[in-house]
């Protein structure tokens, strides 16, 4: 069985996670199965549109699954933990996880203007741009500090540090 790797991203609202996310993945798509996983933690995403097939089927509380020749979309009411997500997605060789903070992964935490010390004990890695000044804070020795703007720099820090799930 091929080894699967999963790593994490956090940060504050707007900091720029899901664009490096979407640079990373760009990037890997080449040569990796990739999948991503994102946290919506204040239930803000709109997935559906009210009145269509779809959106009825799911408001009579049942699990739906819609299928297309190009995508296939599950709607669920239950929360899902991060290991069955992995089992429902299988294939893939690397795992991109937006959010959950607190989930076991390798994670790199990303700042623009200023560093929230709060992130160090969930973090392995910060990644930050020229708007942030790391001299100005106490950044423990084992945090990793990359360039948000340097993609080939967090791919590499990704294929090194990833953990096997």
């Amino acid at each position: 069985m091929r080894k699967r790797f999963a790593v994490a991203f956090t940060g504050p609202s707007n900091s720029g996670k899901t664009t490096l996310i979407e640079k990373v993945a760009r990037i890997l798509i080449a040569d990796y199965k990739i999948a991503i996983v994102k946290n919506d933690p204040k239930d803000k995403a709109v997935f559906d549109v009210e009145g269509k097939d779809s959106w009825k089927f799911f408001q009579t509380g049942a699990e739906v699954v819609v299928t297309s020749p190009t995508r296939t979309t599950y709607f669920s009411h239950r929360h899902k933990r991060v290991e069955e997500i992995i089992d429902m997605v299988n294939d893939f060789d690397y795992l991109l996880v937006e959010g959950l903070k607190t989930l076991p992964l390798p994670r790199i935490a990303i700042f623009r203007n200023a560093i929230d010390e709060s992130y160090f004990p969930y973090c392995e890695a910060i990644a930050v741009d020229d708007s942030v000044d790391v001299a100005k804070y106490d950044i423990p020795k084992t945090i990793d500090i990359l360039d948000l703007n340097d993609t080939a720099q967090v791919i590499g820090w990704i294929k090194n540090h990833a953990k096997a799930v």
